[in-house]
């Protein structure tokens, strides 16, 4: 398990991370959303032991991983950059690799490659920006390590990649009970793929929910009267967002759909539809309804 309890990074007068806490527990894929500059890579890095948080804590299994080898070897990091020494081939790397992690997979990684239409005799420098994403995240797989943390992973891949690299995640995290971080300035991205989804904004968890319980607890509902109404005619149901053009009305309700649903249908209206909403549409009313302006556009990231 990863516990960052109360973590502060600071760059010169700029706070990366301000006092930050988060579990991310064995078996499950947590996912970190938030605009470029936010401090993704920076919390990834700090929880990697790359960097020395202000104050604050992260702990691998109850050990802490700052200058701690033996906590570090737990983790695989696949950066936003991955770096390759200069003239490495994939062979070269995979040697590199086999000797400094006992639990380095060859074998895997050999598949791995070919799964990717990686030339292992290729020098790594030659690779298009996709590719050596798919050669980093090839090496990290194949480390067998408890502990996966993938920066902006797939930023650059093509969509057939994009679905192969979250189904291998997938299948680490099912079958050996490992655990995975994701981050990504795209909620589409983590959507399908995420059992635990967080909000990062100026450096500290706006948000932060299981999936399920974001998914099935909000809705979307649209409904309309002959006669004029105005929001209090709702005034038993929980509506988080409220939007009436002429007739007709938008409203993002949380609650139990089914006991909803029979009280709107009592009201006799004229139109009634009780749709999902996406993830996206429930991170953005939830962010709202904490004071935040949900938003994906980019900006340079604190690194």
């Amino acid at each position: 398990m990863i516990e960052i309890k109360e973590i502060t990074k600071k760059f010169a007068d700029k706070t990366a991370i301000d006092k930050l806490s988060c579990t991310v527990k064995n078996g499950c894929i947590y996912g970190l959303v938030g605009a470029n500059g936010s401090g993704k890579s920076t919390l990834l890095r700090t929880v990697c032991g790359i960097y020395k948080p202000e104050s604050g804590h992260v702990l691998i299994d109850g050990a802490p991983v700052w200058e701690n080898a033996e906590a570090k070897a737990k983790i695989a990091f696949v950066s936003d950059e991955p770096y390759f020494p200069s003239g490495a081939t994939l062979s070269r790397m995979m040697k590199l690799y086999g000797s400094l992690f006992p639990d380095f997979d060859r074998e895997k990684f050999k598949k791995l490659a070919s799964a990717f239409s990686l030339d292992l005799k290729k020098r790594v420098s030659a690779f298009s920006k996709g590719m050596r994403r798919q050669a980093a995240t090839a090496l990290a797989l194949s480390r067998k390590a408890d502990y996966m943390l993938f920066d902006e992973t797939f930023d650059g891949l093509d969509p057939i990649a994009r679905g192969y690299v979250k189904n291998l995640i997938s299948e680490e995290v099912m079958s050996r009970g490992a655990a995975a971080v994701i981050t990504s300035h795209s909620l589409r991205e983590l959507e399908d793929t995420c059992d635990q989804l967080a909000l990062l904004h100026n450096g500290g968890l706006v948000l932060e929910s299981d999936i399920a319980d974001l998914k099935t607890t909000k809705f979307k509902v649209q409904i309309a009267f002959s006669g004029e109404y105005d929001r209090s005619l709702f005034g038993g149901i929980d509506v988080l967002h409220y939007e009436k053009h002429g007739a007709v009305c938008n409203m993002i309700v949380q609650g139990d759909r089914d006991e909803t649903e029979k009280k709107l249908k009592a009201l006799q209206p004229l139109l009634l539809d009780v749709l999902p909403l996406s993830l996206e549409e429930v991170f953005t009313y939830e962010a709202e309804a904490l004071g935040y302006a949900f938003s994906t556009e980019d900006k340079e990231e604190t690194k």
